[in-house]
Parts: C-alpha cells; structure tokens; sequence
C-alpha cells in the first residue's frame, strides 16, 4: 500500500520530539520535576509539555493505520492482524521496554506504557471490528468525552475491582503487586487511551483510496480548531475536564504554564483536546509541505516501531557508558521505573545536545531500513 506521506512527516516530528523527552529520563539530573509548578523553570516546563503530544498523536494514528491496514484486508484478516499487532506490541513493552527503564534482567518491574496502550487498544479495536463504523465513533466519543466523571468518584480500592479499574479506568495507584518481589507499573490506564485510537480509526476514512484531499484537509482543520477552541473553553471554565484546575501563580508565565498543564495520566479529556486538535490541523497543512526538514522527518516517520526501540536502546547505552566516564558507580538511586545511578546527571542544554545526536545518529539507518520495507517482502516487515 502506498505510504501517506503527511501522515509520516507528522509521525516523524513527534518521534524526533519523544526522543527529547526520553534523553531527559535517562541524561537529566534525576528528581527533577517539569510539572510541578512551584519549582520548574518556562525551559524545563516546555521541555516536557511539548513531548505531550507524542503517545496521544501516536495513539490517533495507529487507529488511522488500523482503517488503511482494512483497505488491502478482509475482516476476518483484520482481526486477526489487529490482534496479532496488539499481542505484539505488549510483549515488546513487557520484555524491551520495561528492560530498558528499569534496566533490570530480573524484571522485578514490568512497565506497561505507550506500546501496551496501542496494543490493548488494536485488541479492544478488533472486537469492535465488524460494527458500523457509526457504533466505533459513539464509543471513542462517549470515552472520550465521558471519562472525566471518575474524577468524581473515589479512586480504585483493593482487590481484583480495584486493580482492574486500575487497568482499564484509572491508572491511579499503578504499582500492582504480583507476588513479594514482583509488580506491574501500570501508567497508560487501556480505556482513555483506546477512545483515542478509536477516533483514529474513524478518521481513517478521509484517507481512503479515492479520498477527496481537498475534503480531507477541510475536515481536518474544521475539526483541529473546534478541538482547539473547546480545550481553550473548557479550560477557562475550569470545572470539567480535567482534574487539576489551573491557578494564578507567582507570574504570568507560570499562570501560562499552569493552564497548559493538563492531566496525561489518566489522560484527561482537555489533555487530548490540548494534542489532539493542533495535530490535526497539522496533518492539513502538512500535505502541502514538501521540503527537506519534512522529507527528514518522513526517514523518522517511515519506520516507527524500527526507531522507537533503537534510540531507547541507544539512549541507555549513552547513560551506561557516560555512567563508567564519571567513574560513578552502578548504584541505583531508588527510582524503580527508570534506573539512574546515584550521582549522575547532566544540565538541560547538555541533554538537548544528546538528543540532537540520538536523531542524527538513526537518520541513515531509518533510511535503510525504510528502502528495506519498501523493496522486500515478509509478514515480519509489518511489526517492526
């Protein structure tokens, strides 16, 4: 199937803009707190707000490749891809992922994170496959727009209830114990995060052989400021949406930061207001873009799955060696999510430096293994 170009030029900004996030994890000076509004700088602040568009875009738009995987597939196929693909991406956020973070051969902690939320999400998509696609839009609207009303109830309790609202609802109280030395950090709670990958099914239907690109582009960028100008509304009101309320703080600036801070775990409803309505006006426009900082940023988007586990790889390795220069021993210092030795770190400018080497350093191989795709055949191809 012929690849969409702006649809991978926009997958490959937001895969340049995650690795920034994912250079502070592992370069950063640990314990520093981007969100918290009484101790973050504007830098720091926008240095993690801005990778907030990462899993929510990745999300949308593994739904829109879920549609355009059913162009060249019988349902009965797409199911049995969706299922497989989801299958897939959990193991590898059970065995790559949560290795890479906890850097830990014992897997004392699985992480489940953004791959184990898309790949819940295919699964969930695949049982829904055969209803008309008016039924799939209902249901991501109703989650998406719905779910803040577990603000107003208690959070998850004990017990098998608890833990599987946990799961699915809340990620709220993530850690869930297996056995006495043995847990699961659940972050990425299934439901939210599936009501937007099911949207992004829906709206795969503008891509669809034959689309009317003009039509496409109207849609969505009539949708991406409405989503826009309800975040901004909703907001202002202050009341649904989102779980923490903006404040006036100590200056303008950090009253700014205050109002964009919404919630991403649970993702609230303006928090994918917040990502998901500028993503889509950029999807429009970037139909138009033809140049090289966008025929870059395609390499990225080419091969997602390929780049994602590399530059995780790369970046702990970096931190590994880094780690030996300083003569620091391997000492962790107690984050059981992302394994840090104690003492180690480096200054923001000197972590934006890593991550302009991370990007550059997979541009040839992303290459590579994009012309690969293309030129070869293989059911594997379409997993990684």
């Amino acid at each position: 199937m012929k690849r969409i170009h702006s649809i991978d030029i926009i997958r490959g900004l937001i895969m340049v803009i995650m690795t920034l996030d994912h250079s502070r994890d592992f370069l950063h000076y640990p314990g520093s707190s981007p969100l918290n509004m009484q101790t973050t700088t504007v830098i720091l602040f926008f240095t993690r707000w801005i990778t907030h568009f990462c899993a929510p875009t990745f999300v949308f738009l593994s739904g829109v490749s879920a549609f355009l995987a059913g162009q060249r597939r019988t349902k009965k196929e797409l199911i049995s891809f969706l299922l497989k693909r989801g299958a897939w991406l959990i193991l590898s956020d059970v065995l790559i992922i949560s290795f890479l973070f906890s850097f830990d051969l014992q897997y004392h902690i699985l992480v489940l994170e953004v791959l184990w939320a898309i790949g819940a999400g295919m699964i969930i998509l695949a049982l829904l496959i055969r209803a008309p696609r008016a039924v799939i839009a209902a249901i991501a609207l109703i989650i998406l727009f719905g779910h803040n009303v577990l603000d107003y109830l208690p959070p998850p309790g004990n017990g098998p209830g608890g833990t599987l609202q946990t799961v699915f609802l809340s990620a709220v109280g993530s850690i869930i114990p297996i056995n006495a030395t043995r847990a699961i950090a659940e972050l990425y709670a299934v439901i939210p995060w599936t009501g937007a990958l099911l949207l992004g099914y829906v709206f795969g239907k503008l891509y669809q052989t034959g689309a009317d690109p003009i039509k496409r582009q109207k849609v969505l960028l009539i949708c991406g400021f409405s989503v826009i100008c309800l975040f901004i509304l909703l907001r202002l009101v202050n009341h649904y949406g989102d779980p923490n309320p903006w404040s006036v703080q100590r200056n303008a600036a950090h009253t700014l930061l205050s109002f964009l801070n919404a919630t991403k775990q649970p993702p609230s409803l303006l928090f994918f207001a917040m990502t998901l309505g500028p993503v889509m006006v950029l999807l429009a426009l970037a139909e138009k873009f033809n140049n090289r900082l966008t025929a870059f940023f395609e390499i990225y988007g080419n091969v997602p799955y390929f780049y994602f586990i590399g530059h995780l790889c790369l970046l702990r390795l970096i931190n590994i060696l880094l780690i030996a220069l300083k003569g620091l021993p391997f000492k962790s210092d107690g984050n059981p999510l992302v394994w840090q030795a104690q003492g180690f770190g480096f200054p923001l400018w000197a972590v934006y430096l890593f991550w302009l080497f991370v990007v550059a350093t997979f541009y040839f191989p992303c290459k590579w293994y994009g012309n690969y795709k293309r030129t070869h055949g293989g059911w594997w191809l379409s997993y990684v």
